[in-house]
């Protein structure tokens, strides 16, 4: 598994917890194919954990660059996205850039027509607002 899956994955189980799941070993194991200790799956784990125990601070954030829409609007897939790279932005350990292209490209390949160009411009405008 490389860095672009394991966003696609972590992606995958902060939605599952958004919908009432846990994103526990089942899931990671049965749904995603993950086994414990395969490359990249620490990233995969810790881009998880990291939104989840930040879910209120993102969301907040997420929320101050929204445009006309409420959080509660923004689908639960974009919202997955959006999170995860609200958080990826926050670590400062992926530039910006690939950060902002990594979840246009999700959202191309998970969600609606236009959410890659939403996406786009939500997590850009945090990346400006953070100095990125």
């Amino acid at each position: 598994m490389d860095r672009k899956i394991a966003r696609a994955h972590a992606m995958k189980l902060i939605y599952e917890w958004e919908m009432g799941g846990d994103g526990g070993e089942d899931t990671r194991l049965n749904l995603l194919g993950v086994a414990p200790g395969e490359r990249e799956s620490e990233y995969m784990n810790r881009m998880f954990e990291g939104v989840v125990a930040n879910a209120e601070e993102l969301d907040a954030s997420i929320a101050s660059h929204l445009r006309g829409w409420t959080i509660e609007r923004v689908s639960k897939v974009d919202l997955a996205i959006l999170r995860l790279g609200a958080y990826e932005l926050k670590l400062g350990e992926v530039p910006a850039g690939i950060v902002i292209n990594e979840a246009v490209e999700l959202a191309n390949q998970f969600s609606a027509d236009k959410a890659g160009a939403f996406i786009n411009g939500v997590l850009g405008n945090l990346s400006r607002e953070s100095g990125e």
